[in-house]
């Protein structure tokens, strides 16, 4: 039997819809007066279930969809377990962080998630085996699960020191930004790089480039992770690292991205200019995303950029929103897994229009400390902009799930 593909991407739009009414909660606390829930529980709550419940969800479900197309008998019943076991350790951390921030049963629910990601990779790797390894997703797709194993290092290491409360900032914050990083330059971006790949249908074979852009990105993956670390007072030997491994991804993307252009030009032409204009997006983002890492090693910046809180918060919804959802939605549609309508559309210019907008008043922010005017009524702002997202979300999930009548692709 199949996966059921439809059911369970309908169940990543509700998740992401989730996320971006927690969202607006939080936007909503900071600028008005909101006295239930705690602030903190609710920013716990809306980044373990955006990662576990949105990001992790949906990659693994296309991951083995990517699988089932290629290997007759997938031993689909395991892979079902574990989507299952995913959402079951999503929710419970969406509830139980809010109701108790961090605690027994959200820690539970975190720790089991994290063996279900192991769980995961474990059965995944094998499968890989099996596939003919002249297709270029294979290797990404392998790094990315990889990366999801070592991101958790960071996880352990922090709740070792909170449990022998031997815990300091920057050990913390030191841990936090590991996580973080494997999570997102690991985890997610090599996952979507594969997802990207399969979508071209392209093989190693096609282009050596194709297998020196993922080692490289690989290899420089690992030195990536001082660059989260320039704010703390590092061997000279380290920030080489740190700076050596910016110059690689971004001389690395871009030369992939000018290789994907020409070779795919013709075929993204199949799918319309919204679409098309979702992935410009996506990929403008990440170029952004890159140019930032290295742009942060510059000494006076990198200080800055890591202790002002709204810049991380920009650099982190950049990814989040601007690169990982949107590619994702682009991918769910452009393959027709859900069928596109106008509503939907619709719903897809809205959200994409708030994050943009969302990027643009948290960049406003995030450049006071360089002697900036500051922003009036910020925090109203992006409550206004959390509502749009929301609302944008909330057509693409309603009229993803309701029945309507096949539209032809935009």
């Amino acid at each position: 039997m199949k996966l059921n593909l439809k059911f369970w991407l309908q169940f990543s739009l509700i998740n992401l819809f989730i996320v971006a009414l927690i969202g607006v909660t939080m936007r909503y606390k900071l600028g008005f007066e909101f006295p239930f829930f705690d602030q903190s529980h609710l920013i716990h709550s809306h980044s373990h279930f955006a990662f576990a419940g949105w990001l992790t969800h949906t990659l693994m479900v296309l991951m083995i969809y990517f699988l089932q197309e290629k290997i007759p008998n997938l031993q689909l019943n395991k892979y079902k377990k574990i989507i299952i076991a995913n959402l079951i350790c999503a929710y419970g951390m969406l509830f139980f962080f809010i109701i108790q921030g961090y605690a027994m049963v959200s820690i539970f629910f975190s720790t089991a998630s994290i063996l279900v990601s192991y769980a995961f990779g474990y059965l995944y790797l094998k499968d890989l085996k099996k596939l003919d390894q002249d297709l270029a997703a294979i290797n990404w797709f392998r790094a990315a699960l990889i990366f999801n194993i070592i991101s958790s290092l960071g996880t352990f290491y922090l709740a070792y020191m909170m449990a022998t409360k031997t815990a300091v900032e920057h050990l913390k914050l030191s841990s936090i930004y590991y996580y973080l990083h494997f999570q997102y330059n690991g985890w997610f971006f090599f996952a979507c790089m594969g997802l990207l790949f399969s979508f071209f249908k392209l093989k190693k074979s096609d282009n050596p480039f194709y297998e020196i852009a993922f080692r490289l990105f690989a290899i420089a993956c690992i030195p990536a992770y001082f660059l989260s670390l320039l704010w703390l007072e590092i061997p000279n030997w380290i920030y080489i690292l740190a700076v050596i491994a910016a110059l690689i991804q971004v001389y690395v993307w871009f030369k992939l991205l000018l290789i994907l252009i020409k070779t795919q030009k013709e075929f993204l032409k199949n799918f319309g200019p919204l679409l098309q204009g979702i992935l410009v997006f996506a990929y403008l983002a990440l170029s952004l995303k890159f140019i930032l890492q290295l742009s942060s090693t510059i000494p006076a910046l990198g200080e800055i950029v890591f202790i002002y809180r709204p810049i991380v918060i920009a650099y982190l919804h950049l990814v989040l929103l601007a690169v990982n959802s949107l590619f994702l939605l682009f991918y769910i549609y452009a393959n027709h897994f859900i069928s596109i309508n106008k509503n939907i559309k619709i719903g897809l210019i809205v959200f994409s229009i708030g994050i943009f907008l969302n990027e643009l008043v948290l960049g406003i922010q995030g450049i006071i400390p360089f002697g900036f005017p500051s922003l009036p009524y910020t925090n109203e702002l992006l409550f206004a902009v959390a509502l749009l997202l929301l609302f944008g979300i909330g057509l693409i999930t309603f009229f993803s799930i309701k029945k309507t009548k096949n539209h032809p692709a935009l």
